[in-house]
């Protein structure tokens, strides 16, 4: 069983810069893949972005260059920086260990 805790969203202007962290339980934290994805009002869930155990990351498109994903294995935690953040990111963010585990999610809002 993964508990996950996400962190860190908020209200912001667009070109501002936003950090989200997702705090995880279980022993085997280092054997698992995070990833990011995000749901915005009317649309599907979609990837944002992804690492692997091994700290190798993939991204959408919409955000390369954008966020960054990072992990913390000595402290059970996965991060998304978000820089350049414009009103299209504004969406649910939630937090997912693959196949089964999913955060509650953090509300990203961007105003124009």
């Amino acid at each position: 069983q993964v508990q996950l805790i996400e962190s860190g969203g908020g209200l912001v202007q667009a070109g501002d810069s936003l950090r989200l962290s997702c705090a995880a339980s279980g022993r085997a934290f280092s054997t698992y893949k995070f990833g990011w994805f995000r749901q915005a009002p009317g649309k599907q869930r979609e990837l944002v972005a992804i690492v692997g155990n091994s700290g190798n990351t993939n991204y959408a498109n919409s955000v390369k260059g954008r966020f960054t994903i990072s992990r913390d294995n000595a402290k059970n935690t996965m991060s998304l920086q978000m820089n350049s953040l414009k009103p299209e990111d504004t969406a649910v963010y939630y937090c997912h260990v693959p196949p089964f585990y999913w955060g509650q999610g953090t509300q990203v809002t961007v105003s124009s």
